[in-house]
């Protein structure tokens, strides 16, 4: 079993700067796989970024990449997605999700515990 408890999400102008953070307990944090996803109003729940184990490999949904970066401290039992150059188009309830295996989730039914999920809303 795995809790996820994510934070740091806010308002904040276009152009500007967030990051979250998903703190986990639980299972071992450092044998899962971990995303981030997020669900505007009205939509589906869209992939954003994924990274492997180590924190060494990522990958990320086109509409972010080059503007979100995901890390992770295995350390500190914790998942980040730092998120710059923030658009309108951005705003959504953000969720973290840890899935058993060790390689990449790129669909939310790969994912085996969620978070709660962060409000993030970008004003233009």
């Amino acid at each position: 079993q795995v809790q996820l408890v994510e934070s740091g999400g806010g308002l904040v102008q276009a152009g500007g700067s967030l990051r979250l953070s998903c703190a986990a307990s639980g299972r071992t944090f450092s044998n899962s796989a971990m995303g981030w996803f997020r669900q505007a109003p009205g939509k589906e729940r869209d992939f954003v970024a994924t990274i492997g184990r180590s924190g060494t490999s990522t990958s990320y949904a086109d509409s972010v990449k080059g503007r979100f970066t995901i890390s992770r401290d295995n350390a500190k039992n914790t998942l980040y997605l730092q998120m710059n150059s923030l658009k309108p188009e951005d705003t959504a309830v953000y969720y973290c999700a840890a899935r058993h295996r060790a390689g990449w989730g790129f669909r939310s039914s790969e994912y085996d515990y969620w978070g709660q999920g962060t409000q993030v809303t970008v004003s233009s």
